[in-house]
């Protein structure tokens, strides 16, 4: 798929899942026996799905929210998750520039704590967060821009004790991949277009994810890790292969 052509961005990705796939392909170069797949909501799920699937493993959805500045939501100053204690980080910069305080920043981050513990009870229910000490976590998101996000989830991922963490993207710019780089222990992502105007603009279908295909994606992939590997019928792979397919979303 083309990057460019006649000075004009160009997409890279289909969709997300064939995101999800291409990284998959180099994400075989890993040991990835005991790994998790942590996928960032919402977008993160389809590109998690394909790789989860190809290698036989569980799926986590960290739960963590965009903290927007006022009157520019798009525009993050900072993040924010709900762990055992609510975790913000925060893009200084950004703060600097529109002379927002520690108590601005927080005041905003609380009024995202609802959306996340309706998530929670939504996408897990009674179910427990999948174990990560001791065991390599894969997260995972749709693509990364300014990494405010993406760095408040690695922190919390380190939390809780994995072996070793893996950031699987399918395209940032080079600069937030080297703050992403400390939290880190390898960073695996398909491309870093320079200059990088958006992720979307680098899909050629960048739908909206809704929760629907989120629950609809983790519980199929629960129940192709649970089915019998043994039952004589298709590969457990290419079932969930095909699973994911069912939920992708359209625009």
């Amino acid at each position: 798929m083309p990057a460019s052509g006649h000075g004009l961005a160009m997409w890279l990705f289909e969709d997300r899942q064939d995101a999800g796939q291409q990284l998959a392909q180099r994400l075989a170069a890993f040991d990835l026996g005991d790994a998790v797949v942590v996928a960032l909501p919402r977008g993160g799920l389809p590109v998690a799905a394909p790789i989860a699937a190809r290698f036989r493993l569980p799926i986590d959805v960290l739960l963590i929210r965009k903290v927007g500045v006022p009157g520019q939501r798009e525009l993050a100053v900072g993040a924010v998750s709900d762990g055992q204690d609510m975790q913000i980080t925060v893009n200084q910069d950004i703060a600097d520039n529109l002379k927002l305080s520690h108590e601005d920043i927080v005041a905003l981050a609380r009024r995202e704590l609802p959306e996340l513990e309706r998530r929670r009870n939504l996408y897990f229910g009674d179910l427990a967060p999948e174990p990560l000490a001791g065991r390599t976590a894969i997260v995972v998101d749709d693509g990364v821009a300014t990494g405010a996000t993406a760095r408040a989830a690695l922190r919390l991922v380190r939390q809780r004790r994995p072996k070793q963490i893996i950031v699987a993207l399918p395209v940032a710019p080079a600069s937030s991949l080297a703050e992403l780089g400390a939290e880190a222990d390898a960073i695996v992502c398909l491309h870093q277009p320079e200059p990088f105007l958006s992720v979307g603009s680098h899909y050629r279908d960048f739908g909206q994810v809704d929760d629907r295909e989120v629950t609809d994606l983790l519980h199929r992939h629960r129940l192709a890790l649970t089915a019998d590997p043994d039952d004589g019928r298709e590969d457990h792979g290419d079932r969930a292969k095909a699973a994911f397919g069912k939920g992708r979303a359209r625009t």
